[in-house]
């Protein structure tokens, strides 16, 4: 397919997109009902350090001012007890550069925004599908979900009243079961990113937030992974096992809304990567002001000429439009709509470019919780092919960083089903 037919199909599913975040759009409650938790708490430094600037704001050293690349073998708690450096993260691979005549590998990155263990295990169960099939993923944690209802006025939305929120606050049993998935999936492998705090949508959302809003919005996240012990009271449970100061690199905004001004603030957290943008084709990712753009992509729905983000909601609109509960008759049609949509653009890069396939979900019921089943499907499906690796996000800033920037240049130009000549096309 030509960049020019992609292209055309771009305005079209930005607005499905739109229209889908209606939806809560970051899987389900706390009470197991549609979820997207945020929690705040005081402010955390990106380096560990605070001090006051003038305007009694706090300033963000670089986060490897604290840690040389060797570790001493000792673990350090950190603040409050709510997060430790126990040492480079586990089962990370070596990004290698390309050789003269090799083909790239075919990246895939599943991710999840939210990133909760509720009440229908979806977090601890896709930990085992990722082990399974010989992948890591991204988890997106939404910072509230470590924020106990009962101190929800720690958390001082921009543009909102303090403790408001447009998902639910986490119970007391999921915030701990939450804190076992994030201990397990960080010493996994898996990555763990940012969903934010609120989930605040559309008018007085983030993309209404100047730099300066946004800025409090992303302390608050640190704040609430670095001060769980405190705000929950639970003294006697372990620390998490990594420094999020160092850990977080990247995110993705709420409804893909606001990331002019959020990358403005990513910038100063040295953050890697941001993952808000709200769709673009199947292309080799480039950097947007310093900062690697990984945004959803146009896949090719079945048996149409459509072109659907790769996100679940974005399927859901166009099976049941803003209806969660659609046709239970039409669930088994739809499912194998969704893996097949997924797997028409793998497939398309996985013989043309090998541009990197992003995906994102929530851990959701949606029409009977077809989205997860189908999202399966494509893990085991792709994870285990020749040439194929399922990473998570920082994996795939760290192989791209470590790449001949003429090289990718050069990738950047093809179509996403263009296939060169591999053995003379990198030299």
């Amino acid at each position: 397919m030509s960049k020019r037919t992609v292209r055309g199909a771009t305005a079209w599913v930005t607005a499905v997109a739109a229209l889908a975040a209606g939806l809560s759009g970051c899987g389900k409650e706390s009470d197991g009902q549609s979820t997207a938790a945020a929690t705040v708490a005081p402010s955390a430094s990106a380096s560990g350090e605070k001090k006051q600037d003038d305007g009694g704001q706090r300033e963000f050293k670089t986060r490897d001012e604290r840690y040389a690349e060797g570790w001493d073998g000792k673990v350090q708690v950190l603040g409050d007890g709510s997060t430790s450096y126990t040492g480079p993260q586990p089962n990370q691979p070596k990004p290698e550069r390309l050789k003269p005549g090799e083909k790239p590998p075919q990246f895939v990155v599943f991710s999840w925004d939210g990133a909760l263990e509720g009440d229908d295990h979806l977090f601890s169960h896709f930990r085992e599908v990722a082990k399974d099939n010989n992948a890591k993923m991204t988890f997106f944690l939404s910072g509230m979900y470590l924020l106990p209802k009962s101190k929800s006025n720690l958390y001082r939305p921009p543009q909102h009243k303090p403790g408001e929120a447009a998902i639910s606050y986490a119970t007391d049993p999921h915030i701990k079961d939450t804190l076992e998935q994030l201990r397990g999936a960080w010493l996994d492998g898996n990555e763990i990113g940012t969903h934010f705090n609120g989930h605040f949508c559309g008018a007085k959302g983030g993309g209404d937030w100047s730099v300066a809003e946004w800025q409090s919005e992303v302390e608050q996240s640190y704040a609430f992974v670095e001060n769980w012990k405190t705000n929950t009271g639970w003294k006697n449970l372990p620390p998490l096992p990594f420094d999020y100061k160092k850990e977080l690199v990247g995110g993705r905004a709420p409804c893909l809304e606001g990331q002019k001004n959020l990358i403005s603030v990513a910038k100063g957290f040295n953050w890697r990567y941001d993952a808000s943008s709200p769709g673009d084709f199947q292309i080799w990712p480039s950097k947007t002001d310093g900062v690697w753009n990984f945004p959803l992509q146009l896949l090719p729905y079945p048996k149409s000429e459509k072109q659907v983000l790769s996100m679940d909601f974005n399927f859901l609109y166009n099976q049941s439009g803003d209806n969660t509960k659609g046709d239970p008759a039409k669930y088994a049609e739809w499912r194998k709509l969704t893996r097949d949509g997924y797997l028409n653009g793998f497939e398309r890069v996985y013989n043309g470019s090998r541009a990197p396939l992003f995906i994102g979900n929530h851990f959701e019921d949606w029409n009977g919780g077809i989205y997860m089943k189908a999202i399966e499907d494509v893990v085991k499906a792709v994870c285990k092919r020749d040439g194929v690796r399922c990473v998570t996000f920082k994996q795939v800033a760290d192989w791209l960083d470590a790449q001949d920037p003429k090289v990718l240049q050069q990738l950047r130009g093809l179509d996403p089903a263009q296939s060169p000549d591999w053995k003379t096309f990198v030299n």
